[in-house]
């Protein structure tokens, strides 16, 4: 029986809006529990481990970035970076569940279909959706950062300012080499 009466559900929705008001450190299993009025080993009934939900959240954050059929690897990797902006430490959650082999593939599924609609044969998609992928992570990294010392007054907000005309800039870099490698 599910403790409480709270599902994996209730679980995960309780950590993202943790996530989202205090970052991704002070994300524990303590504060989790704590926020769902339940002692921390009732949240393992549906997580075995804060890694295993951490997967979850990731896979709810990119989630967020499936619709339609991928046609377009720019739009999918605007689409993601959204999806990892609309969550305080998204990037880094996704990144990490990434390294950790944990999680769903979606992320990279569809930017490989992107780049497979885009002419390349399936080797050259998957290594260009990797390529993607993990600029995509670390750009949203670096952004996620800059907000982070912006709104605590470590910058000067003045001075900051990654823009989206510097993120596509990234991705017409790797669409150009992607096209000096030549389509099938």
């Amino acid at each position: 029986m599910a403790p409480r009466g709270h599902s994996a559900d209730d679980v995960a929705r309780a950590a993202l809006r943790i996530l989202d008001d205090h970052g991704l450190p002070d994300l524990t299993m303590r504060r989790l529990a704590t926020a769902l009025e339940v002692q921390p080993s009732a949240l393992y009934w549906h997580f075995p481990n804060k890694q295993t939900l951490l997967a979850e959240l990731s896979d709810r954050i990119v989630g967020r970035t499936a619709s339609g059929v991928p046609t377009d690897p720019r739009i999918e990797a605007f689409s993601l970076r959204d999806a990892l902006l609309a969550y305080r430490d998204g990037a880094e959650v996704v990144s990490s569940t990434l390294a950790l082999g944990l999680g769903s593939t979606l992320a990279h599924d569809r930017l490989t279909a992107a780049v497979v609609h885009d002419g390349f044969d399936a080797g050259t998609a998957r290594r260009g959706a990797t390529t993607v992928l993990h600029y995509v992570l670390g750009f949203v990294w670096h952004e996620q950062q800059r907000m982070l010392y912006d709104s605590v007054g470590a910058r000067d907000m003045e001075a900051s300012g990654l823009e989206s005309d510097d993120f596509a800039f990234g991705l017409d870099l790797i669409a150009a080499g992607l096209r000096a490698r030549g389509r099938v």
